[in-house]
């Protein structure tokens, strides 16, 4: 399985790229998308739809991970984040991928083993779990490998109890109305 995680953002939006392999994760790839602080927003979202666009295409994961919105003191900051988190998620329905959205905390619980772990020890729990030689640089790559993990580490789980929930509705039919 492969996941594409994604840190949205306008001037920089983090990637990483998880694939499982057996019991163990490894990364394929990650980096940042940086647009230009002075070009239009048009542009800089249009850039980050291409550049994410691109990697769907060429990692072809199986599905993709983003992380949700932090409202904090800035909400100026936060509608232009959900503008970038939508040109994302756009790159993916265009290309059928299957979309999955975590919370900070949820990604931070999945990597660190609890909700409020800072960024270096989410860096340094990422670099761990994937066997890297160096903490991935800057920390929008980090974040977004954190997000493609709690997503792959998660997705065993749903599918579990996506089964239960089908064969609980099966039998709930086998023995029906009297």
């Amino acid at each position: 399985m492969i996941v594409l995680g994604i840190d949205p953002g306008t001037a920089s939006t983090g990637f990483g790229v998880v694939e499982r392999a057996g019991s163990g994760l490894r990364a394929l790839a990650d980096g940042v998308i940086r647009t230009a602080a002075g070009a239009p927003l048009e542009r800089r979202l249009s850039q980050i739809h291409a550049r994410v666009g691109e990697l769907l295409d060429l990692h072809r994961p199986d599905a993709l991970a983003v992380e949700e919105l932090y409202f904090g003191a800035n909400a100026r900051t936060a509608f232009a984040v959900g503008q970038a988190r939508g040109v994302v998620l756009l790159a993916a329905g265009q290309r059928g991928v299957p979309c999955r959205s975590y919370t900070p905390q949820q990604v931070k619980g999945a990597v660190c083993g609890h909700g409020r772990a800072d960024k270096p020890q989410v860096a340094r729990m990422v670099t761990r779990l994937l066997g890297l030689p160096a903490v991935p640089a800057p920390d929008h790559a980090s974040d977004a490998l954190a997000v493609a993990i709690c997503d792959v580490n998660q997705t065993p789980l749903l599918r579990a109890v996506t089964l239960v929930a089908a064969a609980a509705g099966a039998g709930a039919g086998v023995g029906g109305a009297r």
